[in-house]
């Protein structure tokens, strides 16, 4: 989205055309940032400025519209009515906004709104956006001390807990809210983008105001309390408020977002230490976002380094083939990416940030590498992230090996049905990025850009990626004067060509890098870019034999059957390719008839398979990896390999339930409570723990058959760690896994009796401590039919 900087000069403008809502749009590459003054090499065009044209992306852009009319924003408000002691004008939304993370959802609505409104001109997200801005003051002035929220007892807990400095934070909880700041961070991002979107100035004050309320919360505490508090997840709200100075010149915000520094975190980054295995993803890579904007602001180089370095060291040590990481949302070892393959990789708010953090750091470098990341995640993550019949959203876009995309209910509001709803109502924003003498091609996507300030329209037409190729027209009332920044992408090869009114011209087309095309352009001139596609494989970090198959930008998918295939409880259901030879053109052959599409011949066992584009996969079963061997491999590996599918296959069939602790969704979804506990990091995976206390989950049990509990644990951990295993209140098993096994992870099996859960679908587990000792930590805990 477009960061307003403070340009001076227009502090005191009233808004009368979007660049003096603090836009960047039009200005040189040398903006006023407060205090410094920071070089940007190129930055984004304003809202409006570019319209989609057909393509898979205007496709995506109007499933978003679908989604975002069906709302009814009386339903999103309804629980700020309830917190502030009033009638709702409507039955609350349900999922996340039933619990103490209510008003999030909100947020990202206002957001995508408002961001819609510019990428469409359709005046009924305008009318939206007002209405929202316009009840939040109702609300907001109801209050009288300015405070905004939707999640119970919020404003008791923060001013008359969390300011006085009695904290308790656990990871997620703080104070017995589930991650506040998180949310009130997503609703100050709403109207923050309903005033750079909008020019809604009601947006801003609203924003304002809550933001000083926040600010006395916030400002007695002393290091030591920011630091506890900073311990439950937080979000972006460090981004917002440095946002809010940019709008106002007020260096109140400013200090304020430097409050939200975890030092745990940060300090580390800014020596280049890669401390993000067994961190929970989307808690941190907002905090660098911030730091970004905070470098922007200041010019506070350390902070540029730590959004530098987390960015390189995520990107090209924690993602997989698609741009996204994370499995069951965290980090895992560096460039160990090998067997966390699953149904919860890649959640798609890590990705959503990825790509803010990506603009900050192309607008600073406008380097081919932050392009090239940008197109892959947008393609074969966000992109594939959205069901492209009705519109619907995954959390996790599941990479597991002959696995599905599971797409949310738009009702139940999670973190990703928040972004994505911005996800694809913002594709305009970042296909160009200019300076006063350059224009970057950053993406070639279907579109058509207004360069107000060289007099110039701009139309790529494009069926990318369906299409190897672009053209770009240039409309002008006169010659213009600049040059054209063409990608050459890193998937590009030597037959990249670019072509003036018909003319090839000579260039550097070294791929992974921008090409230069400085001409006068006139009225009709055509700049033509030619990339065809080639395939290729793209392996895994720690193991060359598991592989991916790309198309040139695609991440291609192989079709193992319907979702429901019964055929999936077999060991061999997801091939394994028998060729040594990686040259895949080969034994990978193009299907006729059929864009983008190739199947292996003579290679899959026990099947070939028909590989087509991820993000085209809505329905179907698939896998994006394959395991390659050849034949003396294979002859060596095959009982071994089997033995491994078989043990996994029969373990999910067995499984009732299985909860992972330390992960918000997970813990939500199995209604986490506890006290003395918090999540931690060990042998760089998510853990829980209680030192004096108890956590408890509610689990899915089978109700006629005996169940059994699976709990992992990590033997001859130090300390007393005596603790009791209670179902209902009974205990089933007292363990001490300081005793057990030392130096490695262990697995405990709990039988438990039929009495316990007959007739019953669900039952809570309990961890409590004994007197003195702690429980756990516990890495994972399932329920099986015995």
């Amino acid at each position: 989205m477009i960061r307003p900087l403070i340009i001076i000069s227009l502090l005191a403008a009233s808004f009368c055309s979007f660049t003096s809502c603090g836009s960047r749009s039009g200005y040189d590459k040398l903006y006023t940032t407060g205090p410094g003054i920071i070089p940007f090499r190129a930055v984004q065009f304003g809202p409006g400025d570019v319209k989609l044209l057909e393509g898979p992306f205007r496709h995506a852009t109007d499933l978003d519209m679908q989604t975002l009319l069906g709302y009814e924003p009386d339903r999103l408000l309804a629980r700020f009515y309830t917190e502030a002691g009033l009638k709702p004008k409507a039955e609350q939304y349900h999922g996340w906004e039933d619990e103490t993370i209510a008003g999030h959802s909100l947020g990202h609505y206002l957001s995508a709104v408002s961001m819609m409104y510019r990428t469409t001109g359709d005046s009924r997200f305008l009318e939206r956006e007002t209405y929202i801005v316009s009840e939040l003051k109702k609300l907001q002035d109801h209050d009288g001390d300015g405070y905004i929220g939707a999640f119970p007892r919020g404003k008791m807990i923060l001013t008359r807990e969390v300011a006085k400095g009695n904290i308790r934070s656990q990871g997620f909880d703080l104070n017995g809210i589930w991650v506040p700041f998180y949310t009130e961070h997503k609703i100050m991002a709403g109207l923050r983008d309903a005033y750079h979107f909008c020019g809604d100035t009601v947006a801003l004050a609203v924003e304002k105001r809550f933001a000083g309320w926040l600010h006395g919360v916030v400002r007695d505490l002393n290091d030591e309390q920011v630091q506890q508090m900073l311990k439950c997840e937080h979000g972006g709200i460090a981004e917002v408020l440095a946002d809010l100075y940019a709008d106002t010149g007020d260096e109140t915000y400013l200090k304020m977002a430097r409050i939200f520094y975890q030092k745990a975190v940060l300090d580390p980054l800014k020596k280049e230490e890669d401390i993000l295995p067994g961190r929970h993803c989307n808690t941190n890579i907002p905090k660098l976002i911030g730091l970004a904007r905070l470098y922007e602001l200041t010019g506070d180089t350390g902070d540029m380094r730590a959004a530098q370095f987390f960015w390189n060291t995520v990107v090209h040590h924690h993602s997989y083939v698609t741009g996204g990481n994370g499995n069951s949302e965290y980090f895992g070892p560096e460039d160990k990416l090998r067997n966390r393959l699953g149904d919860e990789t890649t959640e798609t708010c890590n990705v959503y940030n990825m790509l803010k953090l990506t603009e900050h750091l192309f607008e600073w470098e406008a380097g081919a590498s932050q392009a090239d990341f940008y197109e892959r995640a947008l393609l074969n993550h966000i992109l594939s992230s959205q069901n492209p019949v009705d519109g619907h959203v995954t959390y996790n876009l599941s990479l597991d090996m002959g696995g599905f995309k599971s797409f949310q209910d738009p009702g139940d509001f999670t973190c990703c049905i928040g972004t994505g709803m911005e996800n694809h109502s913002k594709y305009g924003l970042n296909i160009y990025y200019h300076n006063t003498d350059e224009l970057f091609l950053f993406q070639y996507i279907a579109s058509e850009l207004t360069w107000k300030e060289k007099s110039v329209v701009i139309t790529q037409k494009t069926a990318f990626p369906g299409e190897q190729q672009t053209e770009i027209c240039f409309r002008c009332t006169g010659p213009v004067d600049f040059t054209v920044m063409v990608r050459c992408p890193y998937w590009a090869g030597k037959d990249f060509g670019i072509s003036v009114n018909g003319r090839r011209i000579a260039a550097d087309s070294r791929p992974g890098s921008f090409i230069p095309v400085r001409r006068t352009w006139k009225n009709g001139d055509l700049l033509n870019i030619s990339f065809p596609f080639r395939l290729r494989l793209e392996s895994m970090p720690d193991d060359s034999n598991r592989v991916a198959v790309m198309y040139g930008p695609l991440v291609m998918a192989g079709d193992l059957g319907p979702v429901k295939d019964t055929a999936t409880s077999n060991p061999f259901y997801v091939p394994v390719m028998m060729n040594s030879d990686r040259n895949l053109s080969n034994w990978i052959k193009k299907v006729d008839g059929k864009s983008n599409t190739f199947t292996t011949v003579n290679t899959g066992r026990p099947r070939d398979v028909e590989l087509r584009p991820f993000y085209t996969f809505f329905d179907r079963r698939y896998s994006v990896y394959w395991d390659l061997y050849n034949e003396q491999e294979w002859k060596t590996r095959k009982e071994a390999y089997y033995a491994a599918k078989e043990f996994e296959l029969k373990t999910r069939e067995a499984t009732v339930d299985f909860v992972q602790p330390g992960q918000m969704q997970s813990e939500r979804d199995h209604k986490f409570s506890g006290e003395k506990t918090s999540p931690s990091i060990f042998r760089e995976r998510a853990c829980r723990e209680s030192r004096g206390g108890w956590f408890s989950y509610s689990m899915k049990c089978d109700p006629i058959n005996e169940n059994s509990v699976v709990a992992e644990y990590w033997g001859g951990f130090p300390g007393a760690r005596t603790f009791d295993i209670l179902v209902s209140d009974r205990i089933v098993a007292t363990e001490n896994i300081s005793l057990k096994n030392e130096g490695q992870f262990i697995t405990s099996v709990y039988d438990l009796p039929l009495t316990l859960t007959k007739g019953r679908n669900m039952i809570t587990l309990r961890l409590r401590a004994h007197e003195n000792n702690s429980a756990g930590p516990l890495f994972g805990m399932r329920i099986i039919r015995k």
